[in-house]
């Protein structure tokens, strides 16, 4: 008697399982055939036709009983894809390469300015005040001619520093913006 009732059940699980699988089998096909296309437009749109596909069918298994099934192998992607995209790259892309591009700045590089006062520390070195509010500190040791009236300019040095000069003069010092 026990056989007599397994016997139509397991038929019932056995066709959901082969249903099932080829359904999956179906996807897998699908999808292989949408990863197979080359031009990139037309295989997201068999993808998105696809995701259309089965988003629409009412799943099986919420009517039917979960029966467990074996896991399927992972399929390695087509190695045709990937060597078509590489073949696809520009040659504007091989002709730009290594070049550094520079980007245009809109800050300055050189201001020029007229010296409103002149302070000397203890040490020696200048405090100057310009004609446009700025105060700026000598950095370095050195003696540097300075009068009130004079014009000067200030410039970007190396590594973030500033320097300050006049244009007769070749000698410039190095100086730090307080206010």
């Amino acid at each position: 008697m026990r056989l007599r009732f397994a016997a139509p059940t397991g038929w019932i699980a056995l066709s959901t399982l082969l249903f099932s699988l080829n359904a999956s089998a179906g996807i897998e096909q699908q999808l292989s055939q949408c990863a197979a296309k080359q031009d990139k437009l037309d295989r997201l749109i068999c993808y998105d036709k696809l995701a259309a596909k089965v988003g629409n069918k009412p799943q099986a298994s919420s009517h039917v009983a979960p029966v467990s099934k074996p896991a399927p192998a992972p399929q390695p992607k087509p190695a045709p894809q990937a060597a078509a995209v590489v073949a696809s790259t520009p040659a504007a892309a091989e002709a730009s390469f290594g070049k550094v591009y520079k980007e245009e700045k809109a800050e300055l590089d050189k201001i020029n300015l007229t010296v409103v006062s002149i302070r000397k520390n203890p040490h020696g070195a200048l405090t100057i005040t310009f004609d446009n509010g700025q105060v700026w500190k000598q950095n370095d040791s050195r003696r540097y001619k300075l009068k009130t009236g004079e014009k000067v300019y200030i410039e970007k040095g190396a590594l973030g520093s500033f320097l300050l000069g006049k244009e007769d003069t070749n000698a410039t010092i190095r100086v730090k913006r307080i206010d």
